[in-house]
């Protein structure tokens, strides 16, 4: 099979609807983005693996195409879903990539399959040169949504390897440091009644006043604990996202629910602060008599650091004349670092880019990533 060109790999690649979502309008399957990968990669000599997500029926998987063997060896990794998109705002097809102006439009242009073509071209270069450590490249489910995808990979403990890169848009700047991040919903029952006597009911609403408070608290006692200079912000945010209750002013509030969204720096354990959550509710349910459960509306992902002299680090800081920073978003690498690799994020296309009409990637960034990758490959391959 001739393979082809790398503007036409990420055409094909766009054109294959891959969104995930928690919504199940939106929600669909990888499986074409998955073996267009497969396909490609076969020819250069790359073992294949299509391994499928349990609960999915079959409909989204993982790739891990692996070139050489050998016991450490090197991850390029990325996800193959995309986010929902809002048709009307698209000025073009958003499954059909547009080259304009220096740019290339698409749904996920950036975020992320942008970055497979130029791993796929990277890889083109050493398919006929004997590997010391195997390449691996990895396209992972879901990330958009669930990390159902990351996850599988950590329960099978597999792929192995010492390197990993996550070719999120980055513009080329290396990345060791991001927050976490963890969904919480808490919703609380009270008892409705005539609002002209209070004693008829019991407030759900003034119950979650309490609960907004103490969490307002909590939010300032983990900045106070909790900093990191590594960071814009450097402390953890906890946001109140919406808050939903009752159904008329003259009944008393029978039931009310609050979203909140908290992202946690490396060095704090999401698990731990879901406790600390649990034990004010668990107060304000016995001073108000209300009933309170929370209910976890996103698995989370842990915060992630890699050590500043980590060989991945220094290479890529090498290649690319950036200092590693940090981001705000979270991604797969800390899923990657659990299976035992030193991680890195870095790859094309600006973040400012993706979840947006008119996503695109700026084709300036296609050389030096593919060169870059060219040379991590040289670097810890052979």
């Amino acid at each position: 099979m001739l393979l082809p060109k790398l503007f036409q790999q990420l055409q094909q690649l766009v054109a294959a609807p891959s969104v995930s979502s928690h919504d199940p309008d939106w929600d669909m399957g990888n499986r074409d983005v998955i073996h267009l990968l497969a396909q490609w990669l076969e020819p250069l000599g790359f073992k294949t693996e299509i391994i499928p997500i349990a609960g999915s029926d079959g409909k989204k998987c993982n790739l891990i195409a692996t070139l050489g063997s050998g016991p450490g060896g090197l991850v390029f990794s990325g996800h193959t879903d995309t986010v929902p998109y809002d048709d009307f705002q698209w000025q073009s097809d958003p499954f059909k990539l547009v080259d304009k102006d220096g740019r290339w439009y698409g749904l996920g242009a950036t975020d992320m399959k942008g970055f497979f073509p130029v791993a796929i071209e990277a890889a083109r270069a050493f398919a006929d040169k004997p590997l010391r450590q195997p390449l691996i490249i990895l396209a992972t489910a879901d990330e958009e949504s669930s990390m159902s995808g990351a996850q599988a990979l950590v329960d099978s403990g597999h792929p192995r390897a010492r390197y990993a890169v996550i070719g999120e848009p980055t513009g080329l700047v290396p990345i060791r440091m991001h927050k976490g991040i963890m969904m919480e919903e808490i919703r609380i029952e009270g008892r409705s009644g005539h609002s002209s006597d209070p004693s008829l009911g019991n407030s759900a609403l003034e119950a979650m006043h309490t609960v907004l408070g103490d969490l307002i608290a909590l939010r300032q006692q983990l900045q106070q604990a909790h900093q990191n200079p590594g960071f814009v912000i450097p402390g953890p945010t906890l946001n109140l996202g919406c808050i939903h209750g009752g159904d008329n002013p003259n009944r008393i509030c029978g039931q009310c629910t609050l979203q909140i969204d908290l992202r946690p720096i490396p060095g704090m354990d999401n698990e731990e602060l879901r406790q600390r959550i649990d034990q004010l509710l668990q107060r304000v349910q016995q001073q108000s008599g209300c009933q309170i459960q929370r209910h976890t509306l996103f698995g989370g992902v842990p915060a992630f650091a890699e050590d500043a002299q980590s060989a991945i680090v220094k290479a890529a800081e090498k290649l690319t004349g950036h200092q590693a920073e940090s981001v705000a978003f979270a991604t797969e690498a800390p899923f990657l670092q659990q299976l035992g690799m030193e991680t890195i994020v870095m790859g094309p296309g600006s973040i400012n880019q993706a979840h947006q009409p008119n996503e695109f990637i700026a084709v300036e960034q296609i050389e030096p990533a593919l060169e870059t990758l060219k040379a991590l490959i040289a670097r810890f391959c052979l």
